[in-house]
């Protein structure tokens, strides 16, 4: 038995169709000889007849009745099959995978983001994987993430990183705590100087303990912290526990806990950058380079 190509199951769909030789082959745009001996060599692969045929009409038999459902059934796979591999191609469809911060959902241009492409891209499945920086690093290596939503850190050669917004660090303090009658844009880094602070373990892997480390010892402080956690959102509780005070990006801002006041720093604090980041030699998929160009031609803060 010789390979049934997908021409031969048009041909015969446009005569099962038409139910006339002569109609079907101006529909396929081909002689009526060549369509008749294709049909022919159809029947004679398959073992089967298809047609009745004599000189007024012609007529589809069981077998070709029972053959002509399943060849519908294949075209129309085929078919879904070509649909679906061009909205692939063009970024329209597939899979997508981010790497986030715990504090990238708070950001805004991360959120309008990923609200434009849901809406623009409606058929790509979008799964978010919540990692610090230092954990979306192997995964980005590895490509079991398309793209990372990271704090600025060393990266490895062959990972590349665009600059999405230098963000501004805010103290979390106590409501009570005197430093909240400060001025505003008169609190610096040396107001937290001697209080407990609440920060990061090292152990955590987030980039803000060193960034913020760093930070603080440019000016020559050395925080007296008193409690190490490993998120965020347990900083700030404990911060709200009357624990000590703590650092951490304006995103924060967002979320709002009893007893928790956010301070700005003056301008001359310093910030934190916030990077997307992609395998610098693997193929960026196109729904990737989608969301990616979405991201970046978003400027507003």
């Amino acid at each position: 038995m010789s390979p049934i190509e997908l021409r031969h199951l048009r041909y015969f769909i446009a005569v099962a169709d038409e139910l006339h030789f002569g109609r079907a082959a101006e529909k396929l745009h081909i002689s009526q000889p060549p369509l008749s001996q294709q049909i022919q060599a159809l029947e004679a692969n398959i073992g089967a007849q298809l047609f009745n045929r004599n000189n007024r009409n012609v007529s589809l038999t069981q077998a070709g009745e029972g053959f002509l459902k399943e060849a519908r059934q294949i075209i129309s796979r085929v078919n879904d099959a070509s649909q679906q591999a061009a909205k692939i191609h063009r970024g329209e469809a597939g899979n997508l995978t981010l790497g986030l911060t715990s504090s990238a959902p708070f950001l805004r241009r991360v959120q309008r983001t990923i609200q434009r492409f849901h809406l623009l891209y409606p058929d790509v499945n979008i799964r978010i994987e919540e990692m610090n920086s230092t954990q979306q690093i192997e995964p980005l290596l590895e490509g079991r993430i398309d793209l990372g939503v990271m704090r600025n850190r060393q990266l490895p050669d062959t990972l590349h990183h665009q600059l999405l917004l230098s963000e501004p660090l805010v103290a979390v303090v106590h409501e009570d705590n005197p430093l909240v009658n400060l001025p505003e844009g008169e609190l610096t880094f040396r107001h937290l100087a001697d209080q407990p602070f609440v920060f990061f373990s090292k152990d955590a892997g987030t980039s803000l303990y060193d960034d913020i480390r760093t930070l603080l010892s440019s000016q020559g402080i050395t925080p007296f912290i008193t409690q190490e956690v490993g998120e965020p959102l347990t900083i700030i509780g404990l911060v709200s526990a009357g624990l000590g005070v703590s650092i951490l990006p304006a995103s924060y801002l967002r979320i709002q806990v009893d007893g928790v006041r956010y301070l700005r720093f003056g301008k001359q604090e310093g910030t934190t950058q916030v990077w997307m980041v992609n395998h610098r030699h693997r193929p960026v998929t196109a729904a990737a380079n989608a969301f990616m160009m979405l991201m970046m031609q978003d400027q507003q803060p």
